[in-house]
């Protein structure tokens, strides 16, 4: 990334108050990434599966595919804590770093396209802005959210900061 890009970019890779949402997941064991904290609802393998879960689905609703909407919020939520092994986990991080680069692609892209209609999938979605510039928006707050719990588990897992770097004030 370079000087000048646009915030949508900088929060997507983390500048700022934002940690880089890869670097959050990408030094974490399959052990410590299936790690429960009493009284938190989801391991960080469990957010990181919901937020690849979001961000592909909303992929499909911008190319014109979209899948019929979640009839449950859990329905957008792995139901195992742990991932299958050190290599589903390595997976799933894989998957995350290749969303992110195709969300960067799409911020990239010329006014005409980010300013394109994407599909309604869900009435609780009508009253919202619906363009693709829009869209990536509302997934940099998602992941934004969630990342933030994600810091919040490492932190009480004794797993932060991550070797890439974050606050730790």
């Amino acid at each position: 990334m370079t000087a000048g890009q646009s915030p949508l970019l900088e929060l997507l890779y983390g500048r700022g108050a934002h940690v880089s949402p890869l670097a959050c997941v990408e030094d974490l064991s399959a052990e410590l990434a299936g790690s429960t904290v009493s009284g938190f609802p989801y391991s960080i393998r469990q957010i990181l599966g919901h937020l690849n879960y979001w961000m592909e689905y909303d992929f499909q609703r911008i190319h014109g595919q979209a899948a019929p909407y979640p009839a449950r919020a859990a329905d957008s939520w792995p139901r195992e804590a742990k991932p299958g092994g050190e290599t589903e986990w390595r997976g799933e991080v894989l998957r995350f770093a290749e969303n992110l680069r195709a969300m960067e692609r799409l911020a990239k892209s010329a006014v005409e396209v980010l300013t394109r209609p994407v599909e309604i999938t869900t009435p609780a979605l009508a009253g919202q802005s619906n363009s693709i510039e829009a869209l990536l928006w509302q997934i940099i707050a998602h992941n934004s959210y969630h990342v933030g719990q994600i810091v919040l588990l490492r932190r009480f897992l004794k797993a932060w900061p991550p070797p890439a770097g974050g606050d730790t004030w």
